[in-house]
């Protein structure tokens, strides 16, 4: 909110004459207002205004840091010209990093000084704020304390644009810490640390001390596992694959075409053994993956995943690898693991919160999986042995090959209506399945007052 000018005709008429003194006393009080206004804890508004945001991710030797500068706010400490500027990023890369390295700093407990390594800025897209749409840099740097030097105790200090720019705030939270479970999930800010400004008096910088708190193995172990459940229910495409591939599996095959169920027997048989092999192929990968053996893209791996879903959804249409659904669902899983491997080596962790995280992780995967197929296979096994499941399983098949062929174009390179829709199909999930409920109750239904009239 902008203040008002002093003598402003609105203002003025009322204090004119004998009342100046009154006057002064009404300024100071909006001075003092605006004072108390501009010290509140930043999160009291969700953005008031462009900030500085500094992320620590806590690893067991150093501290890893991003840094979200907005340009409008760095433009007003620098005088750089980077609002609206298409070549901000190319021409002022390099005099931001030697700009931050000399505002951010660190010591220990002890006063020994931290090495302190930036690199390179990116530009965030375009976001808007309650002052209006800005920019930011975003400028990763690696922080390492002496050797023997916690990585949970050091003071901070960081004056860029805050110095210069007294209105302007600095947002320090941990983003990561293994010990206490901390993984980003699901993208937050992490857990609070402070606030640094400058005295509105003397415009001096307060050092931020930084003190966290130490965790355990078994938050650790917490932490990764609840991250494994969380990777896979918003996986939409690793459980799309994982149920299209279980559609047919209570049917049997008669002239190359899906007949009628094999009994429950046969159907929990073939659940078992379908999802059993899909575990030990993303199980493997992620163990390669995450330890770094195999290193593959990124891109190309989530290109497969949508072909993965692709071949298993002309699998539910038509039988075209009758019998061979092990192989096909533990080959696939191979590629599936490797998408989750990324998640664990994003975290470089220390090889014994490695080995623990393999485990937390991998439990965690199949703790969702378990879920997810016990709450979904009861309804298919019922409805394969009514008349609607034809219909069930082809519609099922037809969205499943419309999501991968949206995902696959959309992964290599163009974006799609299609793409897009898939990506929603996880929230319409618990609809998707309260729908299969109330049709295979209904069919059973049917099928058995049918059979009642007939004697069978």
């Amino acid at each position: 909110m902008k203040r008002s000018p002093e003598g402003s005709p609105r203002i003025s008429g009322l204090i004119s004459g004998p009342n100046r003194a009154g006057a002064a006393s009404i300024r100071a009080f909006f001075r003092v207002l605006a004072l108390v206004l501009a010290l509140l804890p930043g999160r009291s508004l969700a953005h008031p205004m462009p900030t500085t945001t500094v992320q620590l991710d806590l690893h067991s030797t150093y501290v890893a840091a991003e840094l979200a500068v907005p340009l409008n706010e760095l433009q007003l400490a620098t005088g750089w010209k980077l609002v609206n500027n298409p070549q901000a990023l190319t021409r002022y890369a390099q005099p931001l990093r030697a700009y931050l390295a000399g505002h951010l700093a660190l010591s220990g407990s002890t006063g020994a000084a931290w090495t302190v390594q930036i690199g390179e800025p990116t530009l965030s897209q375009a976001q808007q704020s309650a002052a209006g749409p800005y920019q930011e840099f975003v400028v990763p740097a690696r922080l390492t304390p002496p050797a023997g030097a916690s990585v949970r105790d050091f003071t901070l200090k960081y004056d860029a644009i805050v110095r210069e720019v007294r209105t302007h705030s600095v947002l320090v939270s941990v983003r990561r810490d293994w010990e206490r479970g901390l993984n980003d999930e699901g993208g937050n800010d992490g857990v609070e640390v402070g606030v640094i400004r400058s005295d509105p008096r003397t415009g001096l910088v307060p050092l931020l001390p930084v003190n966290v708190e130490r965790g355990s193995a078994w938050q650790g172990f917490v932490g990764i596992f609840r991250l494994g459940l969380r990777h896979i229910a918003e996986g939409t495409d690793h459980l799309l694959f994982l149920l299209t591939l279980l559609l047919p599996a209570p049917l049997l095959v008669r002239a190359r075409r899906w007949a009628g169920s094999g009994g429950a027997r046969r159907s929990l048989l073939n659940i078992v053994k379908i999802s059993g092999a899909f575990t030990v192929g993303h199980s493997l990968t992620l163990l390669l993956g995450t330890l770094k053996i195999v290193n593959v893209p990124d891109a190309p791996i989530e290109a497969l995943i949508a072909v993965s879903i692709l071949v298993s959804a002309l699998h539910a249409l038509r039988p075209i690898f009758p019998g061979r659904e092990l192989l096909v669902a533990g080959g696939f899983g191979l590629i599936h693991g490797l998408a989750f491997s990324y998640t664990l080596a994003a975290l470089n962790l220390s090889a014994w919160q490695t080995a623990l995280s393999l485990l937390g992780f991998n439990l965690g995967i199949e703790a969702m999986q378990l879920l997810v197929i016990a709450v979904t296979m009861p309804w298919l096994m019922l409805l394969a042995q009514t008349r609607l499941y034809p219909a069930v399983r082809v519609t099922g098949g037809v969205v499943a090959v419309l999501a991968s062929l949206g995902w696959l174009a959309d992964r290599l390179g163009w974006p799609n209506p299609l793409g897009t829709l898939a990506d929603g199909l996880g929230a319409a999930g618990p609809w998707a399945l309260l729908a299969l409920a109330i049709l295979a109750l209904t069919g059973f239904a049917l099928t058995y007052a049918r059979q009642a009239r007939t004697g069978a």
